[in-house]
């Protein structure tokens, strides 16, 4: 019998012809699923939830009437260590990237075959609990060139002492980097370990996490030293890391 408590889901979605029954099928396949009808209502929703109760993954429709999925995920990424999956009608190239831009983990086009969806929310939680029980695992921080990265509670620390907010993505990609200082990591490599299952197919997305990241982390984002380009060949972390245990 498997004792482990099933992964938390947060649903949201103004159609309730498709939320209701995708809800009530997520939860025949042993997740547990909160329905919410609108951004609004999912806001409110994390906002009461406690800390050790948190959402493991939040399934996101774009077009909805009030405040639309793309805001919302804006929202989650700035204040939730939470992975999102975009469920929307949009299936042009240009709206998939946007929302991996944003922050989003993947992005499933409507219709979508159920078992599909299951398949891609378990390949989304296994690469987040994969990182945690690594890091936790590991129980180190990252420093390099005055940053300081602590994975267990995925904050970025500056030279000052102040947290500057990263989204999951950006974490990820942070953390390739540090493993890989002084690689050249190509996009093929930094995609499959930042998006997961498809998105080799958006090359342009890498590119802009970067520049994001690049944001963040260098003092000139437009001549940048920490993580360079190297032309037909990916990026890399030009300075050295170094691996501290962390403080209990």
């Amino acid at each position: 019998m498997n004792d482990t408590a099933p992964s938390k889901l947060l649903l949201v979605d103004d159609e309730a012809a498709l939320r209701e029954p995708l809800g009530e099928y997520l939860s025949r396949q042993g997740f547990a699923v909160v329905q919410c009808s609108s951004a609004a209502e999912a806001r409110a929703r994390l906002r009461d939830v406690p800390s050790d109760a948190r959402f493991d993954l939040v399934l996101l429709d774009i077009m909805m009437p009030g405040e639309d999925g793309l805001s919302l995920c804006r929202h989650l990424v700035e204040t939730q260590d939470v992975p999102v999956i975009f469920l929307t009608a949009r299936g042009e190239a240009t709206d998939r990237i946007v929302g991996l831009e944003i922050g989003a983990d993947d992005y499933v086009v409507k219709p979508f075959e159920p078992r599909e969806l299951v398949a891609r929310i378990r390949s989304v939680l296994r690469r987040a609990s994969r990182s945690t029980a690594v890091n936790e695992a590991e129980n180190e921080a990252f420093e390099f060139e005055g940053w300081r990265l602590d994975p267990l509670k995925r904050r970025l620390i500056d030279a000052e002492g102040a947290i500057v907010a990263i989204s999951s993505v950006e974490f990820r990609l942070l953390m390739a980097f540090l493993e890989h200082p002084r690689q050249v990591l190509n996009r093929d490599r930094l995609l499959d370990m930042v998006q997961g299952r498809e998105a080799h197919l958006f090359d342009r997305a890498v590119d802009n996490q970067v520049s994001r990241l690049r944001r963040k982390v260098e003092v000139d984002s437009r001549n940048p030293q920490l993580i360079q380009t190297v032309w037909g060949g990916g990026y890399m972390l030009a300075t050295d890391v170094r691996r501290v245990a962390l403080e209990d």
